[in-house]
């Protein structure tokens, strides 16, 4: 399942092989244990996700809401987006090196850190870093990042 038509983060979870439910599940406990105020959970881009509601900030080039983090099944694993994590390099170095410290292997993009199952994911280092987040700066880090390139598309042009 790379993308999902559900509709909520229930019919998601349901949707879901009982293997990976199992694993996308306590990955989805954590977060939700560990998600500080401010944020919504909800659906987008096929997963399920964790947003700066509009309501709170709307103002985001797609019309979308901020996501700090977005857990979805793909063919071969499980892809959990920490968006909090990517372009904040103090962060990533932190992450980096308490999941060195677990013992366990990371395979991790710019932002996405991908397993295949439970054992593999160290979920006490998972809810330390979604505690991390918080909606101010989620905000700060995008409007920073967002005047920045359109600064740098009108020196461009």
């Amino acid at each position: 399942m790379v993308s999902s038509d559900a509709r909520t983060p229930e019919e998601y979870l349901a949707q879901l092989p009982e293997d990976r439910r199992r694993v996308v599940s306590a990955v989805v406990d954590v977060i939700r244990e560990h998600l500080p105020p401010g944020f919504e959970e909800g659906m987008g881009y096929g997963m399920m996700g964790w947003y700066v509601p509009l309501e709170t900030f709307p103002d985001t080039y797609n019309g979308q809401p901020l996501a700090v983090a977005g857990i979805a099944s793909q063919k071969r694993h499980v892809s959990l987006y920490l968006n909090h994590v990517y372009g904040d390099p103090a962060l990533e170095a932190w992450f980096r090196e308490r999941w060195a410290a677990t013992g366990k292997r990371l395979d991790m993009g710019k932002s996405c850190v991908r397993f295949t199952r439970l054992e593999n994911v160290p979920l006490v280092l998972i809810g330390e870093v979604i505690a991390r987040a918080d909606v101010p700066s989620m905000i700060a880090h995008y409007e920073a990042a967002r005047g920045s390139s359109r600064k740098t598309r009108v020196a461009a042009s």
